[in-house]
This record gives C-alpha cells, structure tokens and sequence, in this order.
C-alpha cells in the first residue's frame, strides 16, 4: 500500500464479498482486520482477495499458549496412524480440551487449561510417544514495522530507473547549455532518416526500456486497481507516461511518414524522469515510515525468545538448568536471569537482590531497586547480580505483551480527522483526470484562439515547428504535469504517520494511547474529573502519625508498636493491616508476638491479650544503653518478672470504645484525634492494661504529585473536579490538599456517569480519571477515560489512556502530547492541501503570465517531495521530551497554595446545592466515631488484596501494585 486511496480500495472491494462483516485497513500498520462469518468465507480466502487486488497478504497467525491456545510443528509423523495417536493421548490428557493434528502440514493445534497443564508438558507428552514437538514460528507481522520489504523494492525500482534516467538527464542539460558555435548545437538534431533525429532516437529507446523495466510495477498495480474499478497514485502515474509516451511515438511515426524535414519535438524525456523521481520518493517515504514505527519495534524487541528455567531441590539449591522456548514457558516456572539479561516473564523475586531499568517500558529513568518479594516486568534489565525469579504472568499476560498490543491497536485506529482524508483521497484520483483533461482541452481552444498567448509564454527553440505543434506540445504537456505533480499520498499520510509516531512516544514515556481518536481529543479536554481513592490517593491506609499519650519511661515507643501490631496481626481490616505493617517496618522484623483472646466489634474496636513482645525489642535494647526498670507502679505496663513473658491486655478503637471499657478521654486528646479528623484522617486510641497509651492517626495518603497535577491543569485553563463515593468530611479534607475547588461526595457510579453525561450535555469535553472498577462506566462515558496502570482489569479495558507509571503528572503530559500531536496533523494536513492548491494550478499554467511554466519531471519531483515532507514533519515528534517533575514545580513556585474548607464547594450525590463547610461543635467532637470500624466481621471486611494485584494476577493488571517503594527519587 501507498497511500490512501490503496487503503479505500482494499476497504470498498473487501466490503463487497459474501460473509465479510466490516473491514479496518491500517496504511502506517501495514494490517487489516477483518470481521467475518466463518460459516461463509475463511481467513486464507480473505487473504486471496487481498492477493488478487495487487497486494501481498498474509494471515496473522497468534496461538502463543499463554491463554491456552497453542500451535506446535511436529516431527517424525509417517501416516494417519501417527496422527490418531497423538490426538488420542493428547485428547485423554487432564486439561487439555481440543487437539487437531495435520499430517500434510507437521501443524498440531491444541487448547488446554493453564490452571491445570502448561505448554511445556504438552511437548513432553508428545516426546514421550516418540515425536519431536516445538512451537510453530507465529507470523505476529512485526516485519511490516521496518518496511525493509519496501525499502529494498523501491531502492531496486530506483536504480534501475537511474540507470536509464542518467543519460535522459545528460541529454537535457546538453541541449539546454548554448553553444558558441552553431553547427555543434545542430548535432544531435541531425536526423538519420527524415524525421527522425538522432536525439529522438536515444530518448525512444531510452524511454522504451524504462517502460518496460522501471514502470512494470505501476501498470500492473494499475491495471489491478482498475479491474476493481477504483483508482490509486499508480493510475495517475501510468497514465502520464502512457501519454507521454503514446503522444511522442504518434508524432514521431507521422513525421517519419510523411519524411518531414526536422524530427518534432517529443516528451520521450518525461517518463524516465517520472520514475526516477517517484521511486526515489517512495524509497525515501519508506525509509522515513521505518522511523515512525521505531518505538513499537523498540518495544518488541524486548520481548525474549527464550528463558532459563531451573529446577530447585532442597535449600532452593539450583538442580538442573534449561533453555526453553518462550512459547513453553508456564506460569509457576522458576527463571534465573543473570546480570545484563532480559526479564522474560512478569514474576517475584524468589532470591537475590538487583537494581532493574525499566526506563524502556515504565518511562522511569532510574533504576529500581529489587529484593526477594518485589515484582519484576518483563522487558526490563538486570543490572546487577543473578536472580530468581517465580513466573506470574507469561506470554500473552506480561506487562510488557499487554502495552505492545496497547500500542498496536492504537496504530490500526483512525482518527476522526483521517477518515475526512481518507473519503476525501478516494475521489482525488478521478478529480485529477478530470482536471487534466479539461487543461488539455482548454488550451488548444486558447492557443487556437490566441496563439500569442501560447507563443509568449511557451517560445520555441525552432521557427521551422508548425504553431498547430506548438499548441498541441503546450497543451500535453501541462496536462501530463497536472497528472505528476498530484498528490494524495500526502494527504493520507498526514494523519497516520503522526498518530503512529506519538503514540510510540507516548508509549516511551509510560502513557499508553488507545487510538487516534483519543489522541486528537485529549486537546481539547475542558474539565478533568478525579475519583479520589487509588487516583489522587494512594488507595492503601497508611499510618500517618502515631502520638504517645504516656512517659516514655512508663511505656516505650517501641514497646507500643510492638504490643499494638501484635494485637492487628489478627485484623484483616485494611487499617488493622496498615498499622501492623507500619510496626513491622519501625520494629524491623517481620515476626511478631501471641495474641489471643481476639475480639472484635463492629463500629468500635478490638480487644486481646498479647505476650512474648520481649524478644521483638531485644535487639534495639542491645544497641541502645541499658536503662534502668522504672518503679512498678498502679496502672503502669507491668514488666517482665523472674523471666516470666508478661501478658498486655490491649483495647485498640475509636472514643466509644474506650468509654465502653471505663476509660476517661481528656479534652487535649480528644481535640488532637478531631484535628485529625478534619483532614480526613481516621483517629484510634490505644490502651494497654487499662492505659491511655497513644493516638494513632491513619489515612489514605495523598499522592505527592497531586496537588501539582491539579494546579498544572488548573494553569492551563482545565477545569478540575473531584469525585468520590467517600464521606464529605474526607472528601473536603483531600480537596484542600490538592487544590479541587469543587467535590462530588457520597456518589455512586451511575452518579458519576450522569456527571459526566451532564457536563457533556453543556458542550465540555470531559475526562474521566480512575482505577477502581465503580469508575468504569464513567471512563467508558467520558470523552477521554484515563485509567492508573496499577488500578483494576475493568477500568484499563474500559479506558482510553492508561498511565502505567501511576503518576498524575502524566494526566498533563498526555493533554500536553495530545496538543503537540494534533497540531503535527494539522500542519501536515494544511502542508499537504496548500501544496495540491498551489501545484496544481502551477501545472495547469495558471501563473504562466508571471513566468511560472513547469516540465512534467518537475511536477513528478515536487509530488515525491511531497510525501517524504509529510513523513519527515511527522517524524519531528520524535523529538518530544516529556516536561519533567523540576519543570512543573518551576511553573508553579510561589504560585500553588492549599484551599481553605470554605473555598471547597462539596455537593452530595446527585444534589447540586453547596453543602458550606460546617464549624465543628463540641458535641461533634465528643460524639464523632470513625467512619471504618476496626472489625473483621465479613460485613466490614475488605480484602487485603483490594488494592493490591492478586498473586495469580488479572489477565489485564498492566502493573503489579505491590511496587517497592526503594525505587530511587
């Protein structure tokens, strides 16, 4: 394919067969998608048809195993008896649901459950019945991304036009250049017989063989498309050389005939001139629509081909390693990658501690640091020591496969704007001929009217040239121009050639881009809508401030977190959880003491009993100067006695509880517990043996780019809301960290899905930012729905942009490239309309008056630059560099400042009215119980796994949320 018009012919002729439902031909892509009715036409048919039309096709082929689908290419099959038994032990196999062998092909084609069985046991099993068995190579048509077919058929095609081009050049300039003595001007116009010269001679055979050698590939690319009855770039290519040259053999022959004294004056010259300056066009398009897919092809090549799976014995010692095809690697398989090498699987870290450079496929620049438990992407590097790695996503469900089918559905789709140019270049074609046969016409009626017109601007070189010549020659050749220098490749080009090459980039910079469409409306974005949990919040409680309400000598710190994540060890509340996490990490271990006794209770708190903390603390104690025992005392912890682990008795909740059990809240605690409270953290109280002993306050913090992102958007005149299903209170409180001056509290998702419909409806282009499953129908609705990498399957899949850095600062670099991106388009587009409005009257001798009169060679030299203009305009979003975090917090320095509650103007639900910022009364903060109850009854239990991916991992998680926070700032 070409241009456009290739395009709209492949689409029009495909839409005519039986059994063919719609059809989705991308230029920049070098594919097609097809939907069909199976029942009625097969794959290879379609194939044919495409074949038929004067196009190489190939069907796509994609069984990796992965999603239980896998092909594989056996050996040693001699007869049907071979093929029966293979299928009958593979059918009578656990897990394996279909398997198809054909013995002409060597092909077997199986289906399988990768719960149950895994590629590689599939080869085993064939193995077994004395077979060889291997993955079939899959035609994934990745080598339409380098072009090199193309680029080696234009380089031929040019240098065989050069060939005969050269001396056709030679001869033009010769006769150009004015000799100073007459007769030597004379020589080549010297005719062998009458009429014809010894110049027209050379130009015919000349002419003739590059007919024959250079332009074969455009008369039948021609003929193909007219059989079809459309009409692409090669019909007006042939038929301007076809003219040219039926036009001078005419005359020649006529003058021969009638043994004329001067041999006329022909247009051998302008079809080797016409294919040495289109191929050498096409040739340099090509190798410029190479560059454009460059990102893509970076990103597949970071795919392995093969992995190092070992075997592990007793201690995790290393039994047995194995070199095996990607295709076989299974989920649960144990992979060593040594320093320098490729991750080839999504997995953990079973052993060994590394830095990795994900920069390729996250965008993040600087290494991350990985020890046992981390998550590791496929793709990314090893920089440091050998590592083993337990395979949780393979083939189709890495990271990395997800982002490269991402990117290459995006470069299949049109944007709106393209599919204008590619209606519009459809009827180019005709248009043109229709031009330039009116051109033709309307000159021979001038010049016979007015041959001093003609005369004027069109001298000869011979008065011994008949004026009916003159006007005839005059007339070819503007029309034969008209036809060389259109161009709709141009125009088809503009559009794809940018779209492909911002969505590589965007890919670069951790920002995948689901298609032209959103890319050109990204621009345009007028009010952005956050949901607030997992978006502008970390989406996980942390403990943010643990206050001791006792002597230190009485109770320790240490000795606090210790009795107090002993105790939430027991909870499977997310808070409970945050907080024995947060123990953990003060205490440095990851064991704790006995609890027992357990209870909770809803809307309260919990209860127990915990022993055996001495041991957690033993090790601060030996690096720290032994402290005297403080005096025992009535209500202080008791210590350990005569070597006896000493039981705490720990209540851990909210006011009520505390009142519940006798004891007294002082107004000092009671006001820091409400400060917490306005800022949308959740306060709880923590009593040991019958001792107010600390605060602990716990929130879901925000996000630290957040209120950066919010005042960059705001700055450029993007209006931002939040949205949420949490309280008022806590949605005031992030409003005014962030700088949102306007919230949506208590929602559900079909409010947030009206909001959005309701903004729309007010003529505002809307985008929808989240992460959770109840923002899905809203990312659907919205115009642009930019989903977080590390949110949940549905919401990626029902987004049109996924951020797979989880950075809000990426919100604005996806506008901010949308921006650069559609205005590429636009210059390209008016680039290529402004050249068809100018160059064609040009070639038609519209400016003729003002001196302005071009030679068919050069109408077919301004259309190849054309082309390669368009590519390489496009290739200059190459050069786009993501603004970084130090540029933003420039722009924004002195300029960016928390709200106030009473600028955040808060409605609840569907509501419209203001709720004003209430004034805390006394009774709100003796009365105020938090809004999440440490109880682990199942009412008011979420999973730990809520907000972080699944060991077994969703087909569709981009990333991993358990990410390590070493990653280096």
């Amino acid at each position: 394919m070409t241009c456009a018009s290739c395009v709209s012919h492949i689409e029009k002729s495909l839409q005519k067969e039986a059994g063919i439902l719609s059809v989705l031909v991308a230029l920049m892509a070098g594919k097609a998608e097809v939907k069909y009715n199976p029942e009625v036409i097969q794959p290879l048919e379609i194939a044919q048809l495409i074949q038929d039309m004067g196009f190489e096709a190939t069907v796509m082929e994609d069984y990796t195993g992965s999603d239980g689908d896998l092909e594989l290419i056996i050996t040693g099959m001699t007869c049907a008896s071979c093929v029966h038994n293979i299928e009958s032990r593979l059918t009578r196999t656990n897990g394996i649901t279909y398997a198809s062998v054909a013995l002409a092909t060597s092909k077997a084609h199986v289906k399988f459950d990768p719960e149950i069985i895994g590629p590689r046991d599939i080869v085993r099993i064939i193995e077994e019945i004395g077979f060889h068995a291997s993955p079939a190579q899959r035609n994934s048509g990745a080598h339409h991304l380098d072009h090199k077919v193309e680029i080696k058929q234009w380089r031929k095609s040019f240098l065989c036009s050069l060939v005969f081009g050269i001396p056709v050049m030679g001869l033009m300039i010769y006769m150009l250049v004015p000799s100073h003595e007459p007769h030597e001007a004379m020589v080549l116009d010297r005719n062998i017989i009458p009429g014809l010269s010894i110049l027209n001679l050379i130009f015919f055979i000349l002419c003739t063989f590059v007919q024959l050698l250079g332009g074969w590939y455009f008369y039948v690319q021609a003929y193909r498309s007219l059989k079809h009855g459309t009409a692409n770039m090669d019909v007006l290519i042939v038929l301007a050389t076809t003219i040219a040259y039926t036009y001078s053999f005419v005359i020649l022959v006529v003058a021969v005939a009638e043994k004329a004294e001067r041999s006329p004056v022909t247009f051998f010259d302008t079809p080797p001139m016409l294919f040495v300056f289109i191929a050498l066009g096409r040739w340099l398009e090509h190798v410029a629509k190479s560059k454009t897919s460059e990102a893509l092809a970076r990103l597949m090549s970071l795919q392995a081909t093969e992995a190092t799976v070992v075997t592990l014995g007793e201690d995790n010692l290393i039994v047995r390693e194995e070199q095996v095809p990607m295709e076989l690697v299974q989920r649960g398989d144990v992979i060593k990658v040594v320093p320098g090498g490729k991750f080839p699987v999504d997995g953990k870290i079973l052993e060994g501690n590394t830095m990795v450079d994900e920069s390729l496929i996250t965008g993040e620049a600087m290494p991350v640091t990985k020890k046992p438990g981390s998550i590791v992407i496929a793709g990314s590097i090893n920089a440091h020591g050998s590592v083993l790695v337990n395979a949780t996503h393979v083939g189709n469900d890495t990271t990395l496969a997800q982002i490269v089918k991402l990117v290459e559905e995006a470069q299949m789709s049109k944007a709106p704007i393209q599919q204008l140019a590619d209606r519009f270049s459809g009827y180019f074609v005709p248009f043109i001929i229709i031009i330039s046969t009116l051109t033709l016409v309307v000159w021979i009626i001038i010049g016979f009217i007015d041959f001093g017109v003609v005369q004027k601007y069109f001298p000869t070189h011979s008065k011994h040239i008949s004026q009916a010549e003159v006007i005839i020659r005059f007339a070819f050749q503007t029309s034969i121009t008209v036809l060389c220098i259109a161009c709709p490749c141009s125009l088809g080009l503009a559009t794809p050639t940018a779209v492909m090459v911002g969505t590589g980039v965007a890919a670069q910079n951790g920002i995948l881009i689901k298609g032209g469409k959103p890319l050109e409306m990204a621009h345009k974005i007028k009010t952005v809508m956050f949901d607030k949990t997992g978006t502008i919040t970390h989406g996980v409680p942390k403990v943010m401030r643990v206050l001791l309400l006792v002597d230190v000598a009485m109770m320790p710190l240490r000795k606090v977190l210790a009795v107090v994540g002993t105790a939430e060890a027991s909870s499977e509340h997310p808070l409970g959880v945050a907080i024995t996490k947060y123990c953990k990490e003060e205490l440095g271990t990851d064991s704790l003491g006995y609890c027992t006794d357990f209870q909770a209770v809803p809307g309260c708190g919990i209860g127990c009993k915990v022993s055996s903390v001495e041991g957690l603390l033993a090790h601060s104690e030996s690096q720290q100067s032994k402290q005297a025992a403080p005096p025992s005392r009535a209500g202080s912890a008791p210590e350990e006695i005569d070597g006896t682990p000493q039981t705490f008795s720990v209540l851990i909740g909210n006011r009520e509880w505390m009142r519940r059990n006798g004891l007294t809240i002082s107004s000092d605690v009671s006001d820091a517990m409400a400060n917490h409270e306005l800022k949308g953290q959740t306060a709880v109280l923590v009593a040991i043996d019958g001792v107010l002993c600390a605060m602990i306050a716990i929130a879901d913090a925000v996000k630290q780019e957040a209120a950066l992102a919010v005042h960059t958007l705001k700055s450029m005149g993007v209006d931002v809301v939040l949205i949420t299903g949490d309280n008022r209170k806590t949605a005031r409180a992030i409003a005014t960290q962030v700088g949102i001056n306007k919230v949506f509290a208590e929602v559900l998702p079909s409010h947030k899905v009206a909001k959005v419909q309701e903004l729309q409806n007010e003529g505002k282009k809307v985008a929808m930012v989240g992460d959770g499953v109840n923002d899905s129908p809203a990312l659907a609705q919205a115009d642009v729905g930019i989903a977080i990498g590390t949110g949940t399957d549905v919401a990626i899949e029902a987004a049109d942009v996924v951020l797979i850095r989880n950075d809000l600062l990426d919100v604005v670099a996806s506008i901010h490239l949308s921006k650069r991106t559609v205005w590429r388009i636009h210059l390209n587009l008016v680039l290529a309309l402004i050249y068809n409005l100018i160059g064609i009257p040009i070639a038609a001798g519209v400016f003729m008056p003002i001196g302005i009169v071009l030679q068919p060679w050069m109408g077919s030299a301004a259309m190849a630059a054309s082309s390669v203009s368009v590519v390489l305009s496009s290739l200059q979003l190459k050069c786009y560099k993501k603004p970084d975090l130090e540029r933003y917090e420039a722009q924004a320095q002195g300029r960016m400042k928390p709200l106030t509650a009473s600028q955040v103007s808060v409605y609840i639900g569907m509501d419209d009215r203001r709720r004003d910022s209430p004034r805390a009364t006394p009774w709100d903060q003796v009365s105020f119980i938090s809004q999440v109850s440490l109880s682990s009854l199942k009412s008011d239990k979420l999973s730990r796994h809520s907000a972080a991916a699944d060991d077994g991992g969703d087909k569709w998680s981009l990333l991993l949320n358990d990410r390590d926070e070493e990653q280096c700032i």
